[in-house]
């Protein structure tokens, strides 16, 4: 079950026939923008019976679902990021603190 999701900005107009859709379509354009955000934000913004306009946006390329990540059926991975700074001679991770 897919949880999180991100507008895809490389689509152009799309036409769309629900109106729940063109209405999930805007509350996406104006919280997230070009963050990422998941089921639960959309909850939090009291929206109501989304999942299918959620659904219409997937199946017509305007929504991209980001699946979790798994490694062995039934367990989950995580994924740590972190920030580095390039310089000419070396490379340093600056967001390394005393959890990594």
């Amino acid at each position: 079950e897919c949880s999180h999701y991100m507008k895809n900005f490389d689509v152009g107009h799309v036409p769309l026939r629900l109106p729940k859709a063109k209405e999930l379509l805007g509350v996406i354009d104006r919280h997230f923008g070009t963050l990422a955000f998941c089921r639960r934000y959309l909850d939090r913004l009291d929206c109501k019976q989304y999942l299918l306009g959620l659904r219409n946006l997937c199946d017509n390329g305007l929504v991209q679902p980001y699946p979790p990540l798994c490694d062995v059926k039934g367990c989950y991975t995580a994924q740590y990021e972190h920030t580095i700074l390039l310089r000419p001679t070396c490379k340093e991770v600056i967001s390394r603190g005393d959890d990594y």
